[in-house]
């Protein structure tokens, strides 16, 4: 499956258009990893563990989203754009969300 930031796939047209799709989760932090990365926070740095939790989020709200894209016939989702929302402390919903189209590659 063809997935990407841009309105249009470069060498390939749009045969139709199903509509929006989507793909969400809601992920919660660790209570060990927090207490580590509230240290952290202390001295600075990159925060690895919740780098890693968002990196795992986006993925699998993508994954759904293109499960949802394959279920109404579509072979791309073009115009793929990302919101992350606080649900409630310490929990947040990553949304992967874009257009599913039929693309084909256009004639050389």
């Amino acid at each position: 499956m063809l997935v990407s930031n841009l309105e249009t796939a470069p060498g390939h047209r749009i045969t139709a258009h199903m509509g929006i799709v989507q793909g969400s989760t809601v992920r919660a932090k660790h209570v060990g990893k927090d207490i580590l990365s509230g240290l952290k926070n202390i001295v600075g740095g990159e925060l690895k563990a919740y780098t890693d939790l968002m990196q795992e989020a986006r993925a699998e709200a993508v994954e759904r989203m293109t499960a949802e894209a394959r279920a109404v016939g579509a072979n791309a989702v073009l115009n793929v754009r990302f919101v992350t929302t606080s649900i409630t402390m310490g929990a947040a919903e990553i949304l992967a969300y874009g257009s599913a189209v039929t693309v084909e590659p256009e004639p050389a």
